[in-house]
This record gives structure tokens, sequence and C-alpha cells, in this order.
């Protein structure tokens, strides 16, 4: 951040200061929203697009590839442009994108849109969390990291539930609609809290382009290879085999470069901070957890329990709404304990819902998630707003936006990462459960001819049987697989927590005073 931006916040901050940070959370949330508000509606989004689900991927893939391109970039383009410039023209850009995104006419027209609309929304994220850190005193930190909180995990936790409700009631199209009215109220505050600057364009003649062109070039590539690996089988593809190929050798010119600059786009240098370091080891596994199981459970929901997208939207809501009224309570409790312990506890419930998660059957459905929901939703508020206070209780105001980027991103690969992994993993398990138990059906198996008579009796041949036999295997094998990927999960959340313990404590004035 350049000139003034970079001094620490002192006194009380002002009307103007907390309408431009609560302005710009409600930009960072619509635009976390819209990365899974999509997910329930996919087919119908295909349906009306004519577009295969292969095809279709695409749709949730060109906004995440936008997004995290335009993460790292947020903290240049603010000594370029100033805060306020910044933030009203992306949130404008961002609505821009959300109306065309309802009036695509095609596949292709609905995959440039959601690119702009993640590139948009990409910049309101870093922002978010960097406007904390600069117009919040110490003092009132936590109450500004609760927000950004809500952003990072009450967001993702109701979007399916929003985006099954808006299709099933009123169309797809709504979807995008819902982020006009409260686009215009985020425009309207930031004009009103943001104090005006001038622009440096003369940071053009000294800007790190090829910083830029590799960071841009390697977590696109990473993150089309992240999402798009799985269905093409890997290193089977020679698509796949190229972008993981030019992402790892763009991603390593681009360190060598910010390592070897004395102003770099981003100060990778930050990561050996113990807190900010062990910190970003731990956002890795909370974009496991959080995007993980946001992944496994409505698709767990609609492989075996043939649950529509409203009624997955009704189990995940469990996860969402309470996290509402808990993360207020979070700053009011580290007055009392301090932010290491808070999130210390809230990887172990987090990870211990999820390991709970892994004991399905084929009659564990809907309401029998709602208790480990609900310890969710206690865990994941403890982490958000502590995380973030041990990731930057160390770090200097003008490292204010790498940290806000590089902790971003982490959080955003982490899920990447693991979706890609759990995708993997479930079809891998499923394959070896299912040839376990084929094994196991042979007719000299007394169960196995039990079973075979009754369903011989209630289809008529056997043939029909044998054919339900190898359903319900696979059902069984599916299952299986799906408590080995959230035992994975909770293995995630589990190193995360250990990584949380090894940070030093946060310094005396931060811990007393971020709660008052």
């Amino acid at each position: 951040m350049a000139g003034d931006q970079l001094l620490r916040p002192v006194g009380e901050p002002t009307r103007r200061d907390w309408i431009a940070v609560m302005s710009v959370m409600l930009g960072a949330f619509m635009a976390v929203l819209d990365i899974q508000i999509t997910n329930s509606s996919l087919k119908d989004i295909q349906g009306a697009l004519s577009a295969t689900l292969e095809e279709g991927s695409w749709i949730s893939t060109s906004y995440l590839v936008a997004e995290i391109i335009m993460i790292p970039l947020t903290a240049w383009l603010v000594q370029l442009l100033s805060a306020r410039r910044l933030a009203v023209w992306v949130s404008a850009g961002f609505l821009v994108a959300s109306l065309m995104c309802s009036m695509a006419w095609s596949l292709e027209s609905m995959i440039v849109f959601r690119a702009l609309q993640g590139f948009t929304g990409g910049a309101l994220i870093p922002l978010a969390f960097t406007l904390t850190l600069i117009k919040l005193p110490e003092h009132h930190r936590a109450k500004g990291m609760a927000m950004f909180a809500m952003t990072a995990t009450f967001a993702p936790s109701i979007g399916p539930t929003i985006g099954g409700w808006l299709t099933e009631n009123w169309g797809w199209e709504y979807i995008f609609y819902i982020n006009i009215p409260p686009g215009l109220l985020m425009i309207a505050g930031l004009l009103y809290g943001l104090e005006k600057k001038d622009s440096h364009w003369e940071l053009l003649k000294s800007t790190d382009y090829l910083g830029i062109v590799t960071m841009a070039v390697g977590l696109g590539c990473l993150q089309v290879f992240l999402e798009e690996g799985h269905r093409k089988d890997w290193l089977e593809s020679s698509l796949i085999v190229s972008l993981g190929t030019v992402a790892l050798l763009s991603l390593i010119t681009f360190v060598i470069v910010q390592m070897s600059k004395p102003n770099p786009l981003i100060n990778l240098r930050i990561l050996a901070n113990r807190n900010f370091g062990l910190s970003s080891i731990s956002s890795l596994g909370m974009g496991v957890g959080l995007y993980g199981s946001i992944y496994l459970l409505p698709l767990y929901l609609a492989q075996i329990q043939n649950y529509n997208a409203l009624q997955i939207g009704e189990v995940i809501m469990w996860m969402g709404v309470p996290q509402l009224f808990l993360i207020p309570l979070v700053p009011k409790l580290m007055k009392y304990v301090s932010p290491k312990w808070l999130c210390t506890l809230g990887f172990g419930l987090f990870g211990l819902a999820s390991f709970s998660s892994g004991v399905l059957n084929p009659d564990f459905a809907g309401s029998q998630f709602n208790q480990i929901q609900i310890i969710r939703a206690l865990g994941q508020p403890l982490i958000m707003v502590t995380i973030s206070l041990i990731a930057t209780a160390y770090i200097l105001p003008q490292d204010a936006g790498s940290a806000s980027s590089l902790f971003n991103i982490l959080r955003n690969l982490g899920g990447a990462i693991g979706i890609a992994l759990l995708a993997t993993l479930l079809d891998a398990r499923t394959k070896t459960y299912f040839d376990y138990l084929r094994e196991a059906i042979v007719p000299s198996n007394p169960q196995v001819a039990e079973r075979m008579a009754t369903l011989t009796e209630k289809f008529g041949n056997e043939t029909a049987a044998l054919g339900k036999l190898s359903e319900i295997a696979h059902q069984q094998a599916q299952i299986m697989a799906y408590n080995d990927a959230f035992h994975f999960v909770g293995l995630a959340l589990g190193v995360s927590m250990v990584a949380i313990l090894l940070t030093k404590a946060l310094p005396a004035g931060v811990k007393a005073g971020e709660a008052h």
C-alpha cells in the first residue's frame, strides 16, 4: 500500500472508516458467495445453455481461475489507482458481470461473464482483509476479523442453500440478480467511506511486469490443472500435463523473481515470519476443510440419498445459519481466552465434525447430519476470526497487502487442492472397495445365496437380481469411499491444529485489547 495508507491506525475509527470496512466486507461476502451459489444450479444452467456436464464445469472453473489471478494483483492496483477508485471500479464491474451472467445466451458467453465476475470479485476479498488492517486500530481488529470471517466461512456455507432455493422457486437467473441490491449499497458505502486519493500512474514505469505475468500464468494454469485434472484422468491427458508443467515453471520463475527484487510485487519473505508461515499452513488446511466439506456433503446427498438442490441446501443450512450468531461472540470470548487456544479449539471441533461424518451407511441421511453440522458451525468461526489475527500479529504495516494476498490465495488453493484430491480419492477408493466386495459375492456364500433368492423372487429373473446386487455393492463401495474422504479432511484439519499450536503468543496489546 502506498503513502499514508501504510501507517497503523491510532485512536478510534470514524463512522466513515466503519462504513468503508463494512461496505468492502459486503463485497467480499458476495464474491465468496458466488463461488458456491451456482453449484446447486449447474444442472439447470447447463440445460438452459445446452451444455454437457464436462462443459458446464467451466462455469465454476472460469470464475475461480480469474479470481485467484486477481487476488495477488490487488495490493499493486491499490498503489496504482487508490483503494477508493479500485474498490468502486471492481464493485461496478462485479454488478455488470452478474447481470450479463443472467442474460448469457450460450456456454461461451457464460464462461466469459463468469470470468469477469471472478476477476472483479477477486479484488474485493483481499481489499476487505487489507482495509481491516489499515483502517481499524489493534483494539478493534478482532471485530473487523469477525466480519471477514463471515465472508470466508458463512458465505460458502449458505451459498448452496440460497442457490438451491432461488433456482427451485424463481429460476437460475435469480442467483445473479440477487447481487444487484447489496452491490448498489456497497458502492454507495465505498464512495462515502473511502477518502479520495490521487492515482500513481508513475508506478507503471517501475512495475514488476515479469512477476505479474509469471504469477498470473502460474496460478491460472494451476487452478485449471486442479479443477479439470480429475475429469481428464490427470497425467493421461496431454492438456493436464502441459498445464501442470507451465504452472510449475511459471511459479518457480515467479518465486525467483520476487526473491531477487528489493521491492517485489508480493513480499514472499513474510512466509519466514513464524506466525504468518505456520498460519499459512493452517490456512491451506482450512481451505481443504471448508471447501472439501461443501464439496463432499452435497455430492453424497445427491449421489447416495437422491436429494434435490433444495433438500441439500436445507442440510447445508445447519452449518451456515448458526455461524451468523456465533461469529460476533468470538471477539468477546477473546477477552478471556487467548486467540491461539480459541483457534486450536476451532480446528479441533471442525476436525471432530469431519471424522464424525465418516461413519456413513445407506440409512445415514440429512437429519442425522444436523448435530455434525452444528459442531462444524461452532468450529469455523473460532478459526476464522482468530487465525487472521495470529497470522498478522507480527506483520509490518507495509506488508499488509502481501499478507492479505498470500493468506487468501493459500486458503483458495487449499480448497482447490483439497477438492482435486477428494474427487480422485473417491474414484480410486470406490473402485478398490467394489473389487473387494465383488470378490465376496460368490454363490457359495450363504448370505449372497439368500439375498439372490430374495431379489430373484422380487424381480422375476436371476439376471435382474444379479444387476441389483451389483448396484447395491457399488453403492456400499461409494459410501465407504465417502467415509475415507471425510477422514482425509479431518486429518488435514488436524495438521492445521498442530501448526497453530506451534505459533508464538500474540503481543500483550493484541491479546488484551483486540476484543474491547
